[in-house]
């Protein structure tokens, strides 16, 4: 079953992650999240790259309010930590995590997308917190990840007045990094995962576990973690066969957008 809700198909060293539940526009159930821990987890043993897009007509819905509606406060708080969980895994993993988006991405949708390190979207993607409006709160990490993407004004609006952003306003807010034709999200994923997947380890290692903490350090603090951290990737053994090739002019010339 949980192979039926989240497909995982690899491309060399990329994961490609499929949320599977068109019929429910991908709305996300405990079932459909454990599957999605268990994808998660095989790409972080050996994937250089993921991306996350949901099959059928969009990303994702949300929150299944199905399975919601009957719970308890305790069973509430409990669900949101597995939520945090499993989006933890992702945005705290060693492999880069890429999402395409086309169509809604929801409630928990915008979650699980914020969780990923890039984002990009179609123009038929739009995006949007609906929380508010049906008398609950965000619970799979929107009021910390999602607001330092958007800000906290801006989140507030979405959640206060139902607010929805198109792609070309999410890109504006820095909620998205690439912005495509319709249909072309997933493609541009898959090209930025493959590229992605060529840089070196130590690198991404600083991208993803030490660019996030220095946000939440002092200046002082967050520039003598950087020193420590530039010290470990440049005295690399692929740091240095990388700058052989650059400075013998071997190496390929950096590129646009």
């Amino acid at each position: 079953m949980s192979q039926d809700l989240v497909t995982c198909e690899w491309r060399g060293p990329v994961a490609l992650i499929g949320l599977n539940r068109p019929a429910k526009r991908n709305a996300i159930s405990d079932a459909l999240l454990a599957a999605l821990e268990a994808c998660v987890t095989q790409a972080q043993q050996g994937a250089r790259a993921m991306v996350i897009f949901g099959h059928g007509p969009c990303f994702s819905a949300g929150l299944d309010l199905a399975e919601h509606r009957a719970r308890s406060a305790e069973e509430v708080f409990r669900h949101s930590r597995g939520w945090h969980r499993v989006f933890r895994q992702i945005r705290e993993g060693d492999v880069p995590a890429i999402a395409a988006i086309h169509g809604p991405c929801v409630g928990g949708g915008l979650e699980l997308a914020a969780a990923c390190h890039i984002r990009v979207a179609d123009t038929s993607a739009f995006f949007a917190l609906p929380e508010g409006t049906r008398g609950i709160f965000v619970g799979g990490g929107a009021s910390v990840h999602v607001a330092r993407l958007l800000g906290v004004a801006r989140m507030a609006d979405m959640m206060l007045t139902g607010r929805s952003l198109d792609a070309a306003a999410a890109e504006r807010a820095g909620l998205v990094t690439y912005v495509e034709p319709t249909g072309n999200a997933l493609p541009r994923a898959e090209a930025l995962a493959a590229k992605v997947a060529e840089a070196a380890p130590l690198t991404v290692l600083g991208v993803l576990q030490a660019l996030p903490r220095i946000q939440d350090m002092a200046e002082s603090d967050g520039l003598f973690v950087e020193s420590l951290v530039a010290a470990l990737a440049q005295t690399g053994e692929e740091a240095q066969a990388r700058l052989t090739a650059f400075l013998e002019k071997r190496a390929a010339k950096a590129g646009g957008s």
